[in-house]
């Protein structure tokens, strides 16, 4: 520890502390511009500085680091003077109505806390851009402090903006572009959010004035769990801004979790109860409307079973709401027909994990991405789909750390990889035995973890010794050298961390396809250890929690089996629990097309638009007598199929938890009023199971209440109350409040003992292959700037962003059918059709294309075929053969 005084205060700090760190701990404020604590100390703007006794010069706060004995002042007469002049030296040309607008900006504040002057000629061109929908540039404002480079340097990796000139002369400007939309930016608004001057600022402050209140929460979309706050002016939401100190996205957001809000009060939100009579809609009370939907239940589970209804939970509502589902479905109707999309997404990981570790879930945690000295990236594209967490994995990369990237596409990441193994759609496991081949060939396998944690090694070796990378390379067309060398790399690695997402599991090989990326982390030792684990990217903001609550045909919450919960669950619901086996996503179809599933009730999941085989999809949902539609937009389902409409909150509207993917249970608060009539999932769950007779088992008059309830039936979250996550989530298992929560897990032991199995999994070829009635492959996926179904994204300025889905094709495939950017053309396979612009695509191979799904008037489900996971049921939305004609 070292001992300092800072303006006659004596205190001891560690060492590597910096003056400014020690004097905002001491409660000192030094001014500060260039300065942000997500960026690197650059001491460019010598607002900081201090005097040092016995230093012959002024000391830049921000940079320099304590040293035994220091005796500091912070703003004496000669340090006060010389912030003064710096302020007035850039206070000349600066636009005074810039500080009349915005009088709250650091820099303005600081101009007249110093008394500093603006005295602009108006004489300087200046950068601006106000084509962008969500930035306002002027760069008129720009001091050149130089933080909206750096930030985007150092932080979002995208490296748009660049200084130019030197001294008084200095600009900073988009490289090599003219304007924002056509340089690198990916919207992120961290230069926004980092400018002390408001030279790039939000545009919804702008337009609709700055926020008076602020709360904390947890974004609604992808499975990162990034922490936000929330300005709201008039129950409005009018700026998002990243929390600074949240452990999951450190000060980031993306471009939907920070501008993506607007959906909450899109014209065209459905705030009403509504009931179909005769193919017309009306409007009806809560009451009427609660009344309706308990007694059509009450007299279909009369008429034919329970096991006739299903209930779909949502990976977008509260893992209190999910709980909720899960047991009306339960309790009220007697059924385990209950499941949501993580069916549809990741039920492979949780099935593949649990059978070889003993947990399906994340191993490590997103602080593990600093301590990597080698990543796998299989079948997921972070830096799109999870930008913060791919984000924060570029950067890595940056500083060193090696990269594979697993994927038919070379995507963003696959630009900063060391080996980019570029297969063709559906081989995975084929790929993956390969590497394991090469691990053991070449005696790169973990001696310690195979002799300590792991078995069945010998039934194993003998397994692989088939897949040389050359048989592999004919299956996957990936260069036997190049499959060779990636295993080499994350078998040698010190520590190999593996990410993976739907390109691993939306294949009928998906829950093997995840056994053998667990055989690879068992075989090297990759697992228990900072750095390393098999850790999939779940694609929705709560997807973990809403099957982790319960929301599973074969498990209770915490991922019980039934049968082995039963009695805990059965003693605090005060209720048996149904002894049927219950019906997951895909069979509550099927059954609807024989005409066994008379009632569906969907609650935030449009599955009519994003199931696959949307032909078969739709055709089965029209059997069902009974659909009850629980959401924020009147969706496809809704207006198809809907015979009941219950409007539904968004998480802007009501507290709760969200589950990320790395297991971290972190809070979720009101920020807005609920809009209309609109109620929280859980408050319209409880007054219908009341209305059913069952007032007692859902007596809650908070989320708070409904989480108490999920603490005691899930051992391992027992110790995660509201009170302690109030700040900073925890991440489960968690079994008592004086337990600080897991961030890696099987670092003794697993669940299912001290050691766990390598499993031998053969490779089976899709039955999707391309021939010549159907010569291309296709795979699906997001973009950046639309969210899966487009219900939130597509109602806010993304659309301007990305508009609608496109099919992306290799260049060469465009030029030999006479394709042009833009021109529409209609996509076919064994299964149905769709239209969709033609976009050309140097990051695709030719033969095999891509396309997003987010539009509904292009519905890409509809090529989607029947084939599913052989474990889990999980749609093969990866791959599928198709051809194009022009139209």
């Amino acid at each position: 520890m070292l001992e300092v005084s800072i303006d006659g205060t004596r205190r001891r700090f560690p060492e590597g502390t910096t003056i400014l760190a020690a004097a905002r701990e001491l409660g000192i404020e030094i001014p500060t511009l260039c300065h942000d604590e997500r960026l690197v100390p650059n001491a460019a703007c010598r607002m900081c500085v201090v005097e040092v006794k016995g230093w012959s010069r002024f000391a830049t706060a921000c940079s320099t680091q304590l040293a035994d004995g220091m005796e500091i002042q912070t703003a004496s007469p000669a340090v006060e003077d010389a912030r003064r002049t710096m302020l007035r030296l850039l206070a000349a040309g600066y636009p005074a109505e810039a500080v009349a607008a915005a009088p709250e900006k650091p820099f303005h504040r600081l101009l007249r806390s110093y008394g500093a002057d603006t005295a602009n000629d108006g004489a300087r061109p200046c950068f601006t851009d106000t084509q962008h929908p969500y930035l306002r540039v002027d760069m008129a404002q720009c001091i050149a402090c130089t933080r909206c480079i750096r930030i985007c340097d150092e932080v979002q990796g995208q490296f748009v903006w660049r200084a130019w000139g030197r001294g008084p002369e200095t600009r900073v400007l988009p490289h090599g572009a003219a304007s924002l939309a056509e340089s690198e930016c990916v919207s992120c608004g961290a230069c926004a959010d980092t400018c002390p001057t408001g030279a790039i600022e939000d545009r919804s402050v702008i337009e609709r004035g700055a926020p008076e209140t602020w709360t904390r929460t947890t974004c609604p979309y992808c499975g990162t769990g990034c922490e936000m706050l929330v300005g709201t002016r008039r129950d409005r939401i009018v700026q998002v801004k990243p929390v600074l100190d949240a452990p999951v996205s450190k000060g980031h957001l993306c471009v939907k979790g920070r501008y993506a809000f607007d959906f909450v009060h899109a014209p065209d939100r459905a705030t009403e109860p509504m009931i179909r009579e005769s193919g017309t809609w009306r409007k009806v009370s809560w009451p009427e409307v609660v009344e309706f939907v308990a007694k059509r239940l009450a007299d279909i589970v009369a008429k034919h079973g329970a096991d006739s209804i299903g209930v779909l939970g949502s990976a977008r509502g509260t893992n209190e709401e999910n709980y909720l589902a899960q047991k009306f479905a339960r309790v009220v109707l007697g059924t385990n027909n209950v499941d949501c999309c993580a069916r549809v997404c990741h039920a492979p990981t949780a099935a593949g994990m649990k059978m070889t570790l003993g947990t399906g879930a994340a191993t490590n945690c997103f602080d593990d991405i600093e301590r990597a000295a080698t990543f796998l990236i299989c079948g997921s594209n972070p830096t799109e789909n999870h930008p913060i967490v791919g984000a924060r994995i570029k950067q890595a990369v940056l500083r060193g750390a090696k990269l594979i990237v697993i994927d038919p596409r070379e995507i963003e990441l696959a630009r900063y990889a060391d080996v980019h193994l570029q297969l063709r759609p559906g081989t995975n496991v084929a790929l993956l035995n390969a590497l394991a081949h090469v691990i053991i060939d070449e005696s790169l396998a973990d001696e310690t973890a195979l002799r300590e944690r792991v078995r069945d090694f010998d039934a194993f070796r003998e397994f692989v010794a088939a897949w040389t990378p050359e048989r592999a390379a004919a299956i996957c067309g990936v260069e036997a050298a190049k499959i060779r060398e990636a295993a080499r790399l994350y078998a040698q690695s010190d520590a190999a961390m593996c990410f993976h997402g739907l390109g691993t599991t939306e294949h009928v090989q998906g829950t093997e396809g995840v056994v053998c990326l667990v055989n690879l982390a068992l075989l090297t030792g990759n697992f228990g250890r900072p750095g390393t684990g098999v850790n999939p990217l779940r694609g929705q903001n709560n997807v973990q929690g809403a099957a982790h609550m319960g929301c599973e045909p074969g498990n209770l919450t915490g991922f019980v089996p039934i049968e082995q919960g039963k009695d805990v669950f059965e003693s605090v619901w005060q209720a048996p629990l149904p002894h049927s086996r219950g019906l997951n996503l895909m069979e509550m179809i099927d059954a609807a097309g024989e005409r066994k599933l008379k009632a569906l009730w969907a609650i935030g999941y449009d599955v009519s638009f994003t199931n696959p085989n949307a032909a078969v999809t739709k055709a089965a949902i029209e059997q069902v007598d009974l659909v009850i539609v629980q959401d924020l937009f009147f969706n496809e389902l809704a207006r198809e199929f809907g015979h009941v409409f219950l409007p539904a909150c968004s998480s802007f509207e009501k507290d709760g938890t969200f589950m990320n993917s790395e297991r971290r249970v972190q809070r979720v608060r009101r920020a807005v009023e609920p809009v209309g009539q609109s109620r929280a999932d859980w408050e319209i769950i409880c007054d219908v199971a009341k209305a059913m007779g069952h007032g007692a088992q859902f007596d809650f008059a908070s989320a708070e209440a409904i989480w108490e309830e999920v603490r005691r039936v899930w051992k391992a979250g027992a110790g995660i109350s509201y009170a302690r996550i109030e700040t900073h989530g925890l991440q489960w298992p968690c079994p008592r409040e004086d337990h600080p929560g897991t961030p890696i897990l099987h670092t003794e032991s697993f669940p299912i003992g001290k050691t766990a199995p390598l499993k031998c999994i053969e490779f089976h070829a899709t039955t999707e292959v391309a021939n010549e009635e159907f010569p291309f492959l296709l795979t699906t996926g997001r973009t950046l700037y639309q969210f899966n179904a487009g219900t939130m994204t597509m109602r806010t300025a993304n659309a301007q962003l990305r508009g609608t889905d496109t099919l992306d094709i290799a260049p060469a495939d465009a030029q030999r059918m006479a394709l042009r950017d833009g021109q529409r053309v209609r996509v076919r396979s064994r299964h149905g059709a769709a239209v969709l612009p033609v976009r050309a695509d140097s990051r695709l191979k030719q033969g095999e294309l891509f396309a997003t799904f987010h539009a509904t008037d292009v519905s890409l489900n509809q090529l989607t075929g029947p084939h599913r996971d052989t474990h889990v049921q999980t749609p093969e939305y990866k791959v599928v053969a198709v051809t194009l004609d022009k139209i």
